[in-house]
């Protein structure tokens, strides 16, 4: 089955929202109002609008860190995962756990990130050299 995943929350700023998700992350802006404004998220659509947005917390654990809850994000092919990568490294992005492979050499290999945009909103980007990896125990 196909499908394209939404996902709408808050954001605290439309214009630092349009720089930071077009500028620095290279996704597309779609349709908006002076409330809220979608963009393609690498194929998925993400509706941003004003609010206060949900406080996160670094108490979800994985491996040896604790990572921000809630958070949402992609997974990409390893490729793509590097170049944006070294495109947020550029841009100066503060990451909350900067790019790095966890699971090496396991089953679920996978290359990650985690930052947030500028209306603390956590993402987690991964990255794997096979995507059929995904789901591996």
């Amino acid at each position: 089955m196909s499908a394209l995943f939404h996902y709408a929350y808050h954001v605290t700023s439309l214009e630092e929202t349009r720089v930071f998700y077009t500028q620095v992350l290279g996704c597309e802006e779609g349709r908006s109002t002076e409330t809220w404004v979608d963009f393609d998220f690498y194929g998925h659509q993400l509706s941003l609008h004003l609010g206060e947005p949900s406080p996160t917390t670094k108490t979800g654990r994985v491996g040896e860190h604790l990572v921000p809850m809630p958070h949402f994000g992609l997974i990409l092919p390893l490729d793509a995962w590097q170049k944006l990568a070294k495109r947020l490294t550029e841009a100066n992005v503060v990451f909350d756990l900067a790019p790095s492979v966890r699971f090496e050499g396991q089953p679920g290999e996978q290359w990650t990130m985690f930052f947030k945009d500028p209306s603390g909103n956590a993402i987690e980007l991964k990255g794997f050299k096979d995507l059929a990896q995904v789901y591996a125990q």
